[in-house]
């Protein structure tokens, strides 16, 4: 339990610090850490990253940092794609979806060593408003590519989400971070309903695992404008080619640790 409340804190900090990135270590957490089969360890990081994201979004709403026409478009769109995301892991055997996680995982890394996007896009009016007529099809096609990984790995996607909505429709980094929390809880919730009756789920590891990271977001979001996110970033993007090689290795030599 002492490690499942420590990787859950530690995932919920890295939420309320960068908006994103945090819930790609929920699943190997929670297989390798606290001993769930994938077949719970999916649906589990769902339930705990859509919770803490959305108790990381409270103190963003109440700063207007969230831009709520974006989050439902994008966030609609990704709900909808999570659904077929997680029909589609259910075709997958266990393996194949924690290759595809390794996968995901170095591509995270790689995006968080890149920094933040420039602000402004092909989308952005002048203003701050929002091209639709020209870019409705972008946000809907980035927010179902968002919903099917969610749905598929459990994760909640805001490596991905925030740089669109900085680079193409033009959001200032802390309304893309608001913005990313809010789409990140709608598609998790979209996920985790799915996947909910695939297996049991343990309450003492999933609850401690939740309230850690719910504990770890809300206490980061207050200290978000004070800590230098970029050095942080690069850190966490080692951090993550690190757990994405032992996925690897821990797949090919120990598979059945996966349904155990």
């Amino acid at each position: 339990m002492t490690v499942v409340l420590f990787l859950g804190a530690l995932i919920g900090v890295l939420l309320g610090l960068l908006g994103g990135g945090g819930s790609i270590l929920a699943v190997p957490a929670l297989v390798y850490g606290a001993g769930l089969p994938l077949s719970a360890a999916i649906p589990a990081s769902l339930l705990v990253v859509g919770i803490s994201s959305a108790t990381a979004a409270l103190p963003r709403i109440r700063a207007g940092e969230v831009r709520w026409r974006i989050a439902g478009v994008v966030g609609g769109a990704g709900a909808a794609a999570a659904i077929g995301g997680a029909a589609l892991g259910r075709l997958l055997p266990d393996q194949a979806i924690m290759f595809g996680f390794a996968a995901l995982m170095v591509a995270a890394g790689a995006r968080m060593l890149t920094g933040e996007a420039p602000q402004g896009g092909a989308c952005a009016l002048p203003g701050g408003g929002v091209n639709w007529r020209s870019c409705l099809p972008k946000s809907l096609a980035a927010g179902a590519v968002v919903g099917v990984l969610t749905g598929l790995f459990g994760v909640g996607g805001g490596f991905l989400v925030i740089p669109a909505l900085v680079l193409g429709l033009g959001l200032p980094m802390a309304a893309a971070v608001g913005t990313s929390l809010v789409i990140v809880a709608v598609n998790a919730a979209a996920g985790f309903a799915v996947h909910a009756g695939d297996a049991a789920l343990d309450p003492w590891v999933v609850g401690g695992f939740t309230v850690a990271a719910v504990a770890g977001s809300l206490a980061a979001a207050r200290l978000a404008h004070r800590v230098n996110a970029d050095r942080l970033r690069r850190a966490f993007a080692v951090f993550v080619f690190v757990v994405a090689a032992f996925v690897t290795v821990q797949t090919i030599l120990s598979p059945g640790t996966l349904a155990s």
